[in-house]
């Protein structure tokens, strides 16, 4: 997976706060989700992310416990961890796994982007992200892609497409589709060859000690 799609995968998951008020904001991120259209979830969270890390990353950078706190924070309202966690798998591991195996993936998971995917926020500007107003939905209407355009220092376009599905608490994001190449799929192909060769307690063991030990609580 590149840098850049590590980079940008939570970029617009992230809602505006304090750390001292880190779960007073998680909750009324929550309350955003569970009100907001498909375009309003990402377009607020890209304008907030924006305004949170603007003149801060260094800050950030040297203070990566904090960073860590931010992100999981204010991942899970805006973010689908466990349905992403059963694409990701795919059907034959899902299925295959027992429920506990399945709970502790889960957790491994959502504990290994928020530490992988944190620092990379620190190298985007957010305020360059423009956001396309009209998403475009399944048939059945509980499905939604969001198209957004980041502009880079160098003069380049990055084309990010954030996948949606409507829960009972609102849309939450699921996947992220960076030029075509979507993290789910990408993943997919690489712990469906892991397990395949060492078992699926092989792969939650290397994501937990990755992710610095025992997965945080999503």
């Amino acid at each position: 997976m590149t840098a850049l799609l590590r980079s940008l995968l939570l970029m617009i998951m992230l809602g505006s706060l304090s750390i001292a008020a880190a779960e007073e904001a998680a909750t009324d991120a929550a309350t955003e989700v569970s009100s907001a259209t498909p375009h309003a979830v990402i377009e607020s969270r890209a304008t907030a992310l924006a305004e949170q890390l603007k003149g801060r990353q260094d800050y950030y950078n040297e203070n990566t416990t904090e960073l860590y706190d931010v992100v999981r924070n204010l991942l899970l309202p805006g973010f689908d961890v466990q349905y992403a966690s059963k694409l990701v798998l795919g059907r034959t591991h899902w299925t295959a796994a027992t429920e506990a195996q399945r709970e502790r993936f889960i957790q491994a998971f959502y504990s290994f982007l928020v530490r992988t995917y944190a620092k990379g926020l620190l190298g985007f500007d957010q305020s360059n992200m423009t956001v396309d107003p009209e998403a475009s939905y399944s048939k059945d209407g509980d499905k939604a892609l969001v198209k957004t355009t980041l502009a880079l220092e160098n003069g380049d376009a990055v084309n990010i497409n954030y996948a949606l599905r409507e829960t009972a608490d609102g849309w939450k994001m699921y996947d992220v589709r960076i030029d075509g190449v979507s993290y789910i799929q990408n993943y997919r192909s690489q712990f469906d060859a892991e397990i395949s060769d060492l078992g699926i307690d092989a792969v939650i063991s290397r994501l937990e000690s990755e992710s610095g030990g025992a997965a945080d609580s999503a």
